[in-house]
């Protein structure tokens, strides 16, 4: 007959050597621990992290420990989910076998994919930024293509400025026109005109 207590005692004693540092027993009975579970340090020294609790139930290894996540900096709802359900699937393979090791080793695996993930989807928000950055330069020096509906348009556009600037001129002119006569006007404004080359001749 399986002695549980013997093996929950044993798997325990190796947690405690395994993860000095972030083992912590909260009770004796039910036996309940916690582990956190810290990633490798992606860009900028940034971790993710989570702290499982797990509950051993009287007959574990042969039934799977209670877990649950207590705590966690830098994840997701949907990660959570992940780690969730990756914890229910390791627990039913590993049936039978002590697996708090084995469950926590997975657990870190996918942390640090999860850091892997981020520092690339950072990478890709930095390259589509760069991306961008680079077209509208470009936009600037290369100005707009020219089709023929936006010629039209600026065509539209620059006659209208062109007719708008001769009306102003032409208003210009009348203003000036009023105070300045042509030398026809003059001519047929002031009769005297008429000889006055004529004297000039003679003289």
């Amino acid at each position: 007959m399986t002695d549980y207590s013997e093996e929950q005692r044993n798997e325990l004693e190796a947690l405690e050597s395994i993860y000095p540092d972030s083992f912590t027993v909260l009770s004796e009975k039910p036996t309940t621990f916690t582990i956190t579970v810290t990633s490798e340090a992606g860009e900028n020294d940034e971790t993710v992290q989570t702290t499982l609790k797990f509950t051993y139930r009287e007959k574990y290894p042969d039934e799977t420990p209670l877990y649950e996540i207590v705590s966690q900096e830098n994840l997701d709802d949907n990660d959570v989910t992940d780690i969730i359900k990756l914890l229910e699937q390791q627990a039913e393979e590993n049936l039978g076998m002590v697996m708090i090791f084995t469950l926590v080793s997975a657990v870190q695996e996918k942390l640090n994919e999860i850091v892997d993930q981020i520092k690339t989807r950072r990478e890709e928000e930095k390259k589509q930024k760069e991306r961008e950055a680079e077209e509208e330069e470009k936009q600037r020096f290369h100005g707009t293509p020219v089709t023929i509906e936006n010629f039209l348009n600026w065509k539209a556009k620059f006659d209208a400025e062109l007719v708008e600037i001769k009306r102003k001129k032409m208003k210009e002119e009348e203003q000036a026109g009023k105070n300045k006569l042509s030398g026809k006007q003059l001519f047929e404004m002031d009769h005297n005109l008429d000889t006055s080359d004529i004297q000039f001749l003679e003289e």
